[in-house]
């Protein structure tokens, strides 16, 4: 999956979901709903921020093709049950819809720890030789598993 297309589209509707919140919702929806909006807004803004990263992370190295596939899956997951739970809350006042926040607040941290243990598990060995000097700035290895 192209996950750097997918993180763009995240960010695409978080700055339009964050717009209409602060154009259209506003006198609309009351204090306790607005909150639950911008509290929306910030989450799915700050995790698609993730998700764009991730895949450079592993495309330096940093961390496996694998571990980021599974960290982008669990962002993703996340944005859509997190954010998207606590937009409909707003626009709807339905309580029940909260039900489902935790389950995109469980996917958030299960990404953030798969990433954490990939990348203490990631072995970046810097180059020493071939024409480097131990001032020269490392090198990432190719080794990504």
């Amino acid at each position: 999956m192209n996950w750097t297309s997918v993180a763009a589209v995240f960010l695409t509707l978080g700055v339009g979901f964050g717009a209409f919140g602060a154009h259209l919702l506003q006198g609309r929806l009351d204090n306790y709903s607005m909150t639950i909006w911008e509290r929306a807004v910030m989450y799915h803004f700050f995790h698609a921020l993730g998700l764009l990263a991730v895949p450079a992370l592993a495309r330096v190295g940093l961390v496996s093709a694998r571990a980021a596939e599974w960290t982008c899956r669990l962002l993703a997951v996340g944005i859509v049950l997190f954010a998207g739970s606590l937009y409909a809350l707003a626009l709807t006042g339905e309580r029940l819809l909260g039900a489902v926040t935790p389950f995109g607040g469980t996917a958030f941290i299960a990404a953030w720890v798969v990433l954490a243990w990939a990348s203490l598990r990631a072995r970046n060995v810097p180059a020493t030789s071939a024409g480097t000097d131990s001032a020269s700035s490392p090198v990432v290895s190719s080794n990504a598993r």
